[in-house]
């Protein structure tokens, strides 16, 4: 996203850590309670709210891979197609073998093809974004292919058996979320590991010089960002039960709202650390979308238009102070 971070955006300067939680969960609490009453009081029913909550579980996951993965200078417009692909595997694997075929089917096939892209990464001198662009249309095709072939076609219409789908339902997905939030704040904050990749998003000579693996540190955020998103994977199979083949690109979207929850999460970090701040936007990010639902602003079209507002703005308002911002 950027080749330069600012002292802000590598570091975790927080200002006011105890006033600002208080004011931004009070102003949150007042907007809530309003849109309640606007929308006829179904904004904050408990079935309303579960679906936001658990919508919102499988993006917190992504955008936490774009944390390390921005962090360090790339950009990987894959995710979507390795997403669509660890969700294929997640549901035929879960179908014939169980909760451990849902598990490791998503987990494995998201760690693999993410490790393998940070492998074209590192080893190759092409832009990130544009080979991750390359590998998102052979992810595509991939999925066609799966999709048209007659012996994997069967396999892949068919849904995640019900019996298997409680990963993506409350409180399991819960349960996932605060296990995966533990580890990921701990590996970004509190280990060399994170420490190394900001350190080469800020200057890649400089680290070097200073002894930090190039390598090591790019292919060591590969294999988390792949373990990020093969739980991905598998709580989006799980919640949505059925994922559908996308081609021309068009996987690229379902990156979309998770950028947009980094960038918010982003803006966020003057006052909380970002890995904290990513679960609270992604709810914020589905409330307003499932609010737009309630007020009758069609999915698609103008709900689009919504979102790609969001991500200027918050890219705006995410990069003001930053300099030489290249990407």
């Amino acid at each position: 996203m950027k080749k330069e971070l600012s002292n802000d955006t590598l570091g975790e300067k927080q200002h006011s850590p105890v006033l600002f939680p208080v004011i931004f969960l009070a102003a949150l609490a007042v907007i809530s309670i309003a849109f309640h009453y606007l929308s006829g009081g179904i904004f904050l029913e408990a079935m309303n709210v579960r679906a936001i909550v658990s919508s919102s579980i499988y993006p917190s996951f992504v955008a936490w891979g774009l944390c390390f993965l921005f962090a360090c200078g790339y950009t990987d417009m894959s995710i979507g197609g390795v997403v669509v692909l660890g969700s294929f595997a997640s549901c035929v694997f879960g179908n014939l073998y169980g909760y451990p075929g849902v598990i490791l089917g998503g987990f494995i096939t998201g760690t693999l093809l993410i490790f393998v892209n940070f492998l074209v990464f590192a080893f190759t001198k092409i832009p990130s974004w544009i080979a991750s662009i390359s590998l998102a249309l052979i992810y595509e095709a991939v999925a066609v292919f799966l999709r048209i072939n007659r012996t994997t076609k069967p396999l892949i219409d068919a849904e995640l058996s019900r019996s298997f789908r409680a990963l993506g339902q409350l409180p399991l997905n819960i349960i996932m979320l605060v296990v995966g939030f533990i580890v990921v704040y701990i590996v970004f904050n509190r280990t060399s590991i994170g420490l190394n990749v900001r350190a080469i998003g800020g200057n890649k000579e400089v680290s070097r010089a200073l002894g930090v693996s190039i390598l090591r540190t790019l292919l060591w955020v590969g294999l988390i960002c792949g373990l990020l998103i093969g739980f991905a994977s598998v709580i989006q199979q799980s919640y949505n039960g059925k994922t559908v083949v996308m081609a021309g690109l068009t996987s690229m979207y379902m990156i979309f709202r998770p950028l947009a929850i980094f960038l918010l999460a982003q803006i966020m970090q003057k006052w909380i650390n970002i890995i904290i701040a990513v679960p609270i936007c992604s709810i914020i990010i589905y409330a307003i979308f499932n609010l737009l639902t309630i007020f009758g602003v069609p999915s698609g079209t103008l709900q689009d238009v919504f979102l790609g507002v969001f991500l200027i703005v918050f890219g705006i308002a995410g990069q003001r102070g930053v300099k030489e911002v290249v990407k």
